[in-house]
């Protein structure tokens, strides 16, 4: 997946600023795809040369002119051309894995201490998927929500961000706790 098709796939609820188009990734996209601010500012002037979304210029009286970004049918058919194509199996890169893998040998006290970040981080993350998914379905049940809801894609990758949050959680607790039953074993030896 390119990041124009996240954009896309962003940019189908409403109309965005790039400033905009940040926030909706850092709450919803960034479960599935990371980008940097600057890397959407120029996927949206990519995207608008292309064809596959629409600009227009606000003009603001108390602020700077902004402007605002739409998918255009190009974009839209860019996206059911994507939806349709194979998609590629997923693989973890992570450098907090091969500090864990090495930590027996190298000392375990700054892997602990990072690991114990990354489960306060993904805590976090887990409250604001939570209010996210609350948000999104208003006063339906999940299962109602799931049945019924209007627009669920949205909602679906958000509980797959929530999921894969707990079990970034859960698995830095007990690796953490591991290690430092190692490194006590090892202390009173």
């Amino acid at each position: 997946m390119a990041l124009r098709h996240a954009v896309l796939a962003a940019l189908l609820d409403s109309e965005y600023s790039g400033y905009q188009l940040a926030k909706a990734f850092d709450v919803g996209v960034a479960n599935f795809w990371h980008a940097l601010p600057q890397q959407l500012y120029a996927e949206l002037t990519k995207l608008e040369k292309e064809g596959l979304v629409a600009g227009r210029q606000v003009i603001q009286e108390t602020r700077p002119n902004k402007r605002l970004f739409r998918v255009t049918d190009a974009g839209r058919a860019e996206l059911e051309k994507f939806a349709a194509g194979a998609s590629k199996p997923s693989f973890i890169r992570d450098d907090l894995l091969v500090k864990v893998q090495v930590a027996d040998v190298i000392g375990t006290a700054p892997v602990i201490e990072q690991l114990e970040e990354r489960a306060s981080a993904a805590e976090a993350k887990i409250e604001l998927l939570g209010k996210l998914l609350r948000q999104l379905r208003g006063d339906a049940g999940e299962e109602e929500f799931l049945r019924r809801g209007e627009r669920i894609g949205p909602y679906l990758t958000c509980l797959r961000g929530l999921a894969f949050e707990q079990e970034q959680r859960d698995w830095c607790l007990r690796i953490a706790a591991v290690l430092e039953e190692r490194q006590s074993t090892h202390a009173e030896r």
